[in-house]
């Protein structure tokens, strides 16, 4: 709710351009950037249960915070502090969701966020009714109180959730972390993923914006996030089951070209009906591209060092989140929303092609 969609909107009005609205919705990922490995390694050395009461904390803390908000600037920082929780809770449970799955990592993976992307399904339509019905501070207050359950709910639930059973010592676990960082595969997949979500995020933060110039109310706006997060919810799972019995790799690029295809066409039509079907036929590439990426990592990850790969994936994944809406915001200045999505359309077929061809003849996935 904090992020979509009343993040661009409260940025639009707050009298931001496309280039601030774009630095704004960066911020969040920056903290991806930079805690995301060592994240990952920490639940490798001390388990899990530390860092995700950590993440909680600032769920709970960050939406009060915005109350205060009065210019850009002051969104940005608060959006960079709340940027920590999603950081760590992700990178952490992802971690600990491959270390106990094995022969379905991709058909739990797209369980769990398939669940969590519940939330966010809930969130634009919600989130679209409070702005209309009580303007942005009714928003985060709701952000609130959910931040608040969640950290009670954390602090409340027994967990087994430990350090992995013989890894111990720091040498072991930088070998591992050595590992995941020189596994070209890991890292090309990670890049992939990387693509994947700069053009999700600029989506998300840009299309809200290009309905409402439209003069769309903001209910509409969330409805029509929500759906394409529906989509979402509704096929990881499956695609992930997929990539579990039929490999990674054609589901990866049958999730790009999609995409790719959807994105392009998303500019071009004001008609409400057609935007959500295009909207949809996006979200459901971006949940194929992400259901199998994820269980790649994890097939390539090593004992006692999952933490340490999925790491690796979310700090590359969240350099592009973070560069996505910047980029798009500055083509939006410069050329307008057709060539900014068409570009955004481009970087996808170069992500399929490069993966296509990087992984030929690589071990099965």
């Amino acid at each position: 709710m904090a992020k979509t969609p009343a993040l661009p909107l409260f940025a639009h009005a707050l009298g931001a351009p496309p280039t601030l609205i774009g630095w704004a919705v960066m911020a969040s990922t920056v903290p991806g950037i930079l805690v995301s490995l060592p994240a990952g390694f920490l639940s490798d050395r001390v388990g899990t249960k530390p860092l995700l009461l950590a993440a909680l904390f600032v769920f709970a803390t960050a939406p009060f915070l915005y109350l205060l908000v009065r210019t850009i600037d002051q969104l940005a920082l608060i959006r960079f502090y709340h940027g920590f929780a999603t950081a760590i809770f992700g990178t952490v449970v992802s971690a600990e969701i491959v270390a106990r799955y094995p022969t379905n990592r991709g058909h739990a993976l797209g369980i769990y966020s398939a669940v969590s992307t519940v939330g966010r399904s809930i969130a634009p339509f919600l989130g679209g009714a409070l702005i209309s019905l009580a303007s942005f501070p009714g928003v985060y207050i709701g952000c609130a109180i959910a931040g608040v359950l969640a950290l009670t709910l954390g602090i409340k639930t027994s967990s087994d959730l430990k350090a992995p059973q013989g890894v111990k010592s720091d040498s072991s676990g930088g070998g591992l972390l050595a590992l995941a960082l020189t596994d070209r595969l890991v890292l090309m997949t990670s890049v992939v993923e990387a693509f994947q979500y700069l053009v999700f995020g600029s989506v998300e933060a840009f299309l809200a914006v290009y309905t409402a110039q439209r003069g769309w109310p903001a209910w509409r706006i969330g409805l029509l996030l929500g759906a394409q997060l529906a989509v979402v919810v509704l096929a990881k799972p499956r695609l992930g089951r997929l990539s579990d019995h039929y490999g990674r790799r054609p589901v990866v690029l049958w999730g790009l070209n999609l995409g790719a295809l959807a994105v392009a066409a998303l500019p071009f039509t004001h008609n409400f009906g057609l935007l959500l079907i295009i909207n949809g036929l996006f979200g459901a590439g971006f949940a194929a591209t992400t259901a199998a990426t994820s269980a790649l990592v994890g097939d390539r990850g090593r004992t006692g060092g999952f933490g340490a790969s999925m790491g690796v994936l979310r700090s590359i994944m969240d350099i592009g989140q973070a560069v996505g809406p910047v980029l798009t915001g500055a083509l939006i200045e410069l050329s307008g929303y057709r060539v900014a999505f068409v570009t955004l359309a481009g970087l996808l077929l170069a992500a399929s092609a490069l993966f296509a061809t990087k992984t030929t003849g690589a071990m099965r996935i």
